[in-house]
C-alpha cells in the first residue's frame, strides 16, 4: 500500500481534527485498503468487511497518528489487525452455530483455491502464535504482511534490531512447525 504524499498530508490533517480531510482520507484509502483485505482473507465479501471495519478503525483512531512513522506503515498495521480480527469473528461465529441452524462445514476443496486453502491455513497459524506469542506475532505482521524492513520493524516496536529480528525469525518457525511440512515459508 504505497501511499503519495498527499494521503500523507490528508492523514497528519486529519490527525490534527480536520474532519473534511478525515472523510477525503477515507475515500482515497478505500480501494487500497479492499485489496489488503482481499490478499488477507480468501472471500471477498470477508474482505469487504475487513475493509468497513478497518476504515472505520482510522476514522475512530487518526488522532492517535503521531506522525512518527509514515501513515501508511499506520494503515497496514490497523489493517492487517482488523482483517485477522474479521477472520477470528467469522470462525467464533461458525464455532457458534448450534448443530439444528445450519451445519458448519469445511469449504469443498474443489470450490476453493488452493491459494484460499493455504491462507486461511495461514490465518490459523498466525492466531495460535497471537494468542501464545503477540511480541512475535506483531514483529511478523510488521515484516511479512507491513512488509517493513527490519530496521523499521525494531523502530515501529521501539526494540534493538538483533531483537526484532530473532523474533521475527521465531515467529516464522512457529508458524511454519503450526503448518507442517504442507508448506514452506521463504
Amino acid at each position: 500500500m504505497a501511499l503519495d504524499e498527499l494521503t500523507e498530508e490528508l492523514a497528519r490533517s486529519a490527525a490534527g481534527g480536520d474532519h473534511r480531510a478525515l472523510g477525503e482520507l477515507l475515500k482515497r484509502i478505500e480501494p487500497d485498503v479492499l485489496r489488503h483485505c482481499a490478499r488477507i482473507l480468501p472471500y471477498h465479501q470477508d474482505a469487504e468487511e475487513a475493509c468497513q471495519d478497518t476504515l472505520l478503525a482510522v476514522a475512530r483512531n487518526i488522532g492517535r497518528f503521531e506522525g512518527r512513522a509514515r501513515f501508511s506503515t499506520w494503515l497496514h498495521i490497523v489493517t492487517a489487525n482488523c482483517a485477522r480480527t474479521t477472520y477470528r469473528s467469522l470462525k467464533r461465529r461458525a464455532a457458534e452455530q448450534t448443530s439444528e441452524e445450519l451445519p458448519v462445514q469445511k469449504p469443498d476443496v474443489r470450490r476453493v483455491s488452493v491459494i484460499a486453502g493455504s491462507r486461511l491455513d495461514l490465518l490459523d497459524a498466525m492466531e495460535a502464535l497471537e494468542a501464545d506469542k503477540p511480541d512475535l506475532a506483531q514483529a511478523l505482521v510488521l515484516r511479512d504482511i507491513v512488509q517493513l524492513d527490519y530496521n523499521e520493524v525494531a523502530e515501529q516496536l521501539g526494540i534493538p534490531l538483533g531483537t526484532a529480528k530473532s523474533r521475527i525469525h521465531q515467529a516464522r518457525k512457529y508458524v511454519q512447525a503450526a503448518l507442517g511440512d504442507t508448506y514452506r515459508l521463504s
